[in-house]
């Protein structure tokens, strides 16, 4: 199988390096092109990229500048019926999203981490299916939630097998799970919530503006690539991430804060707000989760903070910053499916590209 990755940062160099370590003589899959945001290199498959030391020389010494028409055209060339191709796009961003349509029609396999096509305006989610549909070519995302933990495969699996989603509920931010792991332990006191949010970002837990992790809005991406996935008629049918039911924690006075920086030095005025739902939470024996939830039986997908009894498992199982997600169907039931583990991470998120990309082997 032919491969070309778009997007070599964090998790793109991290994919190259695990699918580079699978050794030449075993592997089934040809790398022929890197493009990052300024660079682009391509090679006719019998000079493929095979070394883990080198790829990164051989992009950065490139003065090629990426042209998505021009490498549709070039890997459209190769299909045949005995060679698959598949762009692997590490990228967040929407441009290259607006590829997948054509890249599918051209019988090109897509495999991505980024969210924005699954999750953003419902015409491009639909292109994507008929595109698909048309050509056979297959489009993998598990890792747009959870990281490589096995959520939507689970999902789909479900679904293909007759079973009835009734509701999925889960922690899915891994940002918003170590904030309120450490803020909300079921005591009525605790550190205050912009200290907590503010040694999330020095770990780089959040994004460099707090807030853009604070409105909700990656859980509610989330939500909508599952929703879609299960593709019920008993679910709202989202336009796009914006959509959902989302209960945004910025303060109103914060809105529109221009630096992280200016963010955080305000943030403490209001933490007493949170302090008293922190306390209110604490006198019920429960514990503030920041949950997603796509509910089958009521039609409703929203995203906000809960309160949970200290004894369950959003409250007891919970660690650093890892993802919980519970299925509750006709068959797991009363007692749900539940995946748990790091949902956060580049070698967990490249593992889960990896996978997918084995899955057309």
């Amino acid at each position: 199988m032919l491969v070309a990755v778009v997007g070599v940062g964090l998790v793109g160099s991290e994919f190259v390096n695990q699918l580079l370590s699978i050794p030449a003589e075993s592997s089934p899959f040809r790398l022929i092109s890197l493009s990052s945001s300024s660079r682009t290199v391509f090679f006719e498959p019998a000079n493929a990229i095979l070394s883990p030391e080198k790829w990164k020389t051989v992009i950065s010494t490139s003065n090629e500048k990426p042209d998505y028409e021009t490498l549709t055209r070039k890997l459209s060339g190769f299909i045949n019926p005995s060679t698959k191709v598949a762009i692997v796009d590490n990228t967040s961003s929407d441009d290259i999203a607006s590829f997948y349509p054509k890249w599918l029609k051209a019988g090109i396999n897509v495999i991505t981490p980024n969210k924005k096509a699954y999750s953003g305006d419902l015409g491009l989610y639909e292109q994507i299916l008929r595109a698909s549909k048309e050509s056979g070519a297959r489009f993998l995302n598990e890792s747009t939630v959870g990281a490589g933990l096995p959520v939507i495969s689970t999902l789909k699996e479900l679904v293909a097998t007759g079973d009835k989603i009734k509701k999925i509920e889960g922690v899915f931010s891994g940002t918003m799970s170590y904030i309120f792991n450490e803020f909300s332990t079921g005591s009525p006191d605790g550190p205050s919530f912009s200290s907590v949010v503010s040694v999330a970002r020095e770990k780089g837990y959040t994004e460099p503006h707090p807030a853009d992790d604070l409105n909700g809005f990656d859980v509610a991406r989330k939500l909508t690539i599952l929703s879609r996935a299960i593709g019920s008629s008993s679910l709202p049918s989202l336009q796009s991430f914006a959509s959902v039911q989302t209960t945004s924690l910025i303060p109103p006075a914060l809105e529109g804060i221009p630096t992280g920086d200016e963010f955080l030095k305000r943030l403490p005025e209001f933490d007493e707000e949170f302090d008293k739902m922190r306390k209110d939470a604490s006198k019920e024996g429960k514990v503030l989760r920041f949950v997603g939830v796509v509910d089958g039986v009521k039609g409703e997908v929203k995203a906000g903070l809960e309160k949970y009894p200290t004894s369950h498992p959003f409250a007891t199982s919970l660690g650093g910053s890892d993802n919980i997600i519970m299925f509750h169907t006709e068959r797991y039931s009363p007692r749900p499916l539940i995946i748990q583990g790091a949902g956060a991470g580049a070698a967990v998120t490249a593992m889960g590209v990896l996978g997918d990309l084995l899955k057309l082997v």
